[in-house]
């Protein structure tokens, strides 16, 4: 089945949903209908990931940790990896002026941490518009994600670009599902619950599990939603932490950046306000950084001699 086909049945599907009218009779079939659309567009992903060119950009990883740039064109996304690394990114007050990946390394408390400005994200992203799935393919890389957002447009655009890279798998400051499933040979699909469910019926689970398994035993250790519950059946998830900053804050009065601030707050964003063209409010932003990435420092200290403070090791918190 080519990949227009499967597009195809995803539209119909979601008509399918949108025409449903929603009330506990119809719960299970909407949550059905929703694991086949998952399934569907991993298909779509495993047509386009595999066999011919790849279609993410050839960025190598290098430092301690990865840091990806999302914004829209024109953000100041450039600006910002420049002042912070010095990195040679063009700087221009036209859209698409990042064409490619750009990486910079941000030296920090003895922490090496490249960063990489990301083609500007546009709304289609996750079907390809504007690069649109280079940019994802990348993103799916790093260890934390920065979402720049102008101070004048911050719900807006932050909820353009949280929803491009959810269509494509990457759920943002989020944990996985804690969803145990093992496959068995017989005996059907058998869920145990040992916390009690008030998002989703008993019946709307096997309804979904039964689109991805025949026989298998299913824990569910938390109150789950019907998306999570999804989510623990796909092989192409991918879990990142967030963080957001509110840049142009040259541009606007105190009280519209702190309006702008609060609304993100509300939200449960952590909120860096800078401005990267006057190089304002950098210091906090790389301390966050650096936070975001749980990053620690291990001195390394040889046997019967003293620890070496002058180069110490940087690992995530909980590497083994």
């Amino acid at each position: 089945m080519d990949t227009q086909t499967l597009e195809k049945q995803i539209k119909e599907i979601e008509d399918e949903i949108f025409n449903t009218q929603k009330n506990k009779a119809t719960e299970h079939h909407i949550g059905k209908l929703k694991a086949k659309i998952a399934k569907l567009k991993e298909q779509i992903e495993k047509r386009q990931s595999g066999g011919g060119k790849g279609k993410g950009f050839a960025v190598k990883k290098s430092g301690d940790a990865t840091v990806g740039l999302i914004g829209f064109p024109s953000i100041g996304k450039s600006t910002l990896l420049n002042t912070l690394t010095r990195a040679d990114s063009e700087v221009g007050t036209y859209e698409f002026t990042t064409l490619d990946v750009i990486p910079g390394m941000l030296k920090y408390d003895g922490a090496n941490i490249q960063i990489l400005d990301l083609p500007g994200i546009i709304t289609g992203a996750a079907k390809g518009r504007g690069r649109g799935k280079e940019v994802l393919a990348a993103t799916r890389n790093v260890d934390l994600i920065i979402f720049m957002v102008d101070v004048k447009k911050t719900i807006d655009q932050l909820n353009q670009m949280t929803q491009e890279l959810h269509n494509a798998g990457i759920r943002i400051n989020e944990s996985k599902p804690r969803v145990i499933i093992t496959t068995t040979k017989q005996g059907g699909i058998t869920i145990h619950m040992p916390i009690k469910q008030t998002h989703v019926s008993t019946k709307t689970l096997y309804s979904i599990a039964s689109e991805y398994v025949t026989n298998a035993d299913i824990i569910i250790r938390e109150n789950i939603t019907e998306d999570r519950f999804i989510d623990a059946f796909m092989n192409n998830r991918i879990y990142l932490p967030a963080i957001t900053v509110i840049n142009k804050a040259d541009t606007v009065s105190k009280k519209e950046v702190k309006k702008a601030e609060k609304i993100l707050q509300k939200k449960d964003w952590n909120v860096y306000t800078i401005s990267a063209k006057k190089q304002q409010g950098l210091d906090q932003l790389k301390k966050g950084i650096y936070h975001h990435l749980k990053l620690i420092k291990i001195f390394m200290k040889p046997q019967g001699d003293k620890p070496d403070y002058s180069e110490p090791m940087i690992v995530k918190k909980g590497a083994t």
